[in-house]
């Protein structure tokens, strides 16, 4: 176990999945303080803090939840026709749906985010909230709609790492961890970063898309499907980590080109 976490590629996987995790939590955060600010402001603190624990601690059974179907490879369906050849199983329809899913909900907020950004928070707004009780309500709601995504992501990132799927699924559970205990500890000044430079979201988003398709390839591969007898190949995940980390240099690098201008 031990030998595999601290392996590159474990290692990789993890800075890169907690960066990500991060990223995707910080509308949770800000869903979050709008629910918690609508109490009074002696309570708003310990809600937010529930708010992200509670975050962590669905994330987590969503993980062993998903991560025990992507456990059931062996196939209980097989098509075999001379156009397609493909072993069904529920770890290539978890990860096939979960590819597809990615990149829909991937491109839908990417677009929100730059046609209306404060449409979902208006709506949080909206809602009423009069007791502690009706904004954990909430905030477990909200939660749960986060985590799908993070919980594909984190997927995404760690399937195929090791055979033991029960390693990938530690790491996964580190990530969550690790991101959570910083947005408890850096939440504000995470978020103002954001909201100043909203392209990292953006960034992030367009990752989640490549993330999605190396998903969709990943089931097929893990299906041995075959197409007019050609075989669907994985995606070596080192390609994805040096696409992201190329990415955010050159984010990195227009950050300081416009700090200096300014």
């Amino acid at each position: 176990m031990l030998e595999f976490l601290f392996s590159l590629d474990a290692i990789m996987a993890l800075l890169t999945l907690t960066f990500l995790e991060i990223i995707l939590g910080i509308d949770n955060i800000v869903f979050i303080s709008i629910a918690a600010n609508k109490l009074p402001e002696e309570q708003r603190g310990r809600i937010t803090n529930i708010g992200l624990l509670l975050a962590m601690v669905q994330r987590i059974i969503l993980l062993v939840f998903v991560s025990f179907l992507i456990g059931l490879k062996k196939p209980f369906y097989t098509i075999d026709t001379e156009v397609l050849h493909m072993g069904i199983s529920w770890q290539a329809i978890i990860l096939f749906f979960g590819g597809l899913f990615l990149i829909y909900k991937s491109t839908s907020e990417m677009r929100e985010k730059i046609e209306s950004p404060k449409h979902d928070e208006k709506e949080v707004k909206n809602k009423k909230i009069k007791t502690v009780t009706q904004a954990v309500i909430q905030i477990l709601i909200i939660d749960f709609i986060f985590s799908i995504d993070s919980i594909l992501t984190a997927v995404g990132m760690t399937n195929g790492l090791h055979p033991n799927h029960n390693y990938a699924l530690v790491l996964m559970i580190i990530a969550v961890v690790i991101s959570i205990l910083i947005m408890i500890g850096f939440a504000n000044p995470i978020r103002k970063f954001i909201d100043t430079h909203q392209s990292i979201q953006i960034l992030a988003f367009a990752f989640l898309i490549m993330i999605g398709f190396m998903l969709i390839t990943e089931a097929a591969h893990l299906s041995h499907t075959e197409i007019l007898g050609k075989s669907v190949g994985a995606i070596p995940k080192g390609y994805l980590y040096f696409a992201i980390a190329f990415s955010l240099f050159v984010e990195f690098l227009n950050y300081r080109v416009q700090k200096k201008n300014k």
